[in-house]
């Protein structure tokens, strides 16, 4: 099987003159990465960039944070002797760079690893820097990678207006179907976003590959995201996030185990099953987390088992958990009181949404295929929008 080729190769075997001798910062993670694993900071120096800064998003540069953990600044860093910048610290400004931190740089190189996921901090990250490159007169350099879900489906709900935040600050579906690069289109030509921009285009990616097609290998972006199978489930179970139940952080698999305290674990798989959602199995466990919510207390719950990667639907996958737990352990059930993202006088489960309706339908128990189907609606007059960015 012949690999694809990320955006970041194409600009260091294809394009080395864009960056040789160029002052550049450069916004990366532990993911940016080739196929042999050498990471883009020793890539771009060898190919004769001047690297005089380093950005971290969320989790920072090296990946050590948790979610929603404050990073702090490093002075230099101990390999190459330059500072790193926290795009992630303790207020919303924090996200964007500072214009003297741009001072003098030539070009911005963003090379991210995303999910696939609306939510996922990283394309926002990017989203902000080029706002901040484009005052600066810094031109950027996004290195494409593969969304890990296929770049063909869409799930879920558009953000509408009033209800824009870090885990989604323009109007996409929980699942989008694009690439960095693409969201970086997106996001020049529909939200006014002027910088310089070049998107690194990958080679022989196609739209319905999944990650495990592409032959290059799995480095977790963050570290809940350890595997493939992790970012398949993340679309929907991530709402979980929006609750006090536990979406399995502190567990080995974050996202597919899902539950709390006081749940009948089989009841729970049994109601999960009955509703015959397609794609997946449910399997019924304890676990106990060993950080975060519920630490240290036995949970009951489910671990998702996905059986067809075309057929399963994590959005609605997502909103069934939500709706079973209601009805099979309603006292074990809350939605998150506490500030989310940065944000605090709207609900997590409303940000994560993208408005009220999944909220207000859960909690009047309300046709929950009905509102599914307006997501539907909403997102096939997204396609033409979306169509418009594909580089593919």
């Amino acid at each position: 099987m012949s690999r694809v080729q990320t955006g970041l190769e194409t600009l260091i075997n294809d394009f080395p003159e864009k960056i040789r001798g160029a002052r550049i910062g450069v916004v990366c993670h532990p993911a940016s990465v080739d196929a042999e694993l050498r990471h883009a900071l020793d890539l771009l120096q060898a190919a004769g960039a001047r690297i005089v800064a380093i950005f971290g998003p969320e989790h920072g540069a090296r990946g050590e944070a948790q979610d929603m953990e404050d990073v702090e600044d490093l002075p230099l860093d101990p390999r190459l002797g330059v500072p790193v910048h926290s795009l992630y610290g303790a207020t919303f400004d924090s996200l964007t760079p500072r214009q003297e931190q741009l001072e003098g740089l030539d070009a911005l190189v963003i090379d991210l690893q995303d999910v696939g996921a609306r939510y996922y901090t990283f394309v926002w990250t990017m989203a902000l820097c080029m706002e901040a490159a484009g005052k600066a007169g810094v031109r950027v350099l996004v290195c494409d990678r593969p969304n890990p879900i296929d770049g063909v489906t869409t799930e879920g709900n558009l953000i509408k207006p009033g209800f824009e935040s870090f885990v989604g600050l323009h109007p996409l579906p929980n699942r989008h179907g694009l690439t960095p690069g693409e969201i970086a289109r997106y996001v020049q030509d529909q939200r006014g976003i002027r910088c310089e921009l070049e998107v690194l285009p990958m080679r022989g990616w196609r739209r319905e590959m999944f990650f495990e097609d592409t032959g290059l290998p799995w480095v977790y972006p963050s570290p809940n995201m350890p595997t493939v199978d992790t970012a398949r489930v993340y679309p929907g179970m991530c709402l979980v996030e929006a609750t006090e139940l536990s979406e399995g952080r502190g567990t080995c698999r974050p996202f597919e185990v899902v539950g709390a305290p006081g749940i009948d674990p089989e009841a729970l798989a049994a109601d999960l099953s009955r509703r015959k959602l397609p794609g997946c199995r449910f399997r019924p466990l304890y676990f106990r987390p060993k950080f975060q919510k519920h630490a240290g207390g036995t949970c009951g719950g489910v671990q998702i088992h996905v059986t067809d990667r075309r057929s399963f639907d994590s959005c609605v996958t997502g909103v069934a958990f939500l709706r079973s737990v209601k009805r099979v352990a309603p006292e074990a059930f809350a939605w998150r009181a506490k500030p989310y993202e940065f944000v605090a006088d709207i609900p997590a489960i409303d940000l994560l949404a993208g408005d009220e309706r999944l909220r207000l339908a859960l909690e009047s128990n309300a046709d929950l295929n009905e509102l599914t189907s307006q997501w539907a609606q909403e997102r096939a007059g997204f396609e033409a929008i979306r169509r418009e960015v594909l580089l593919y």
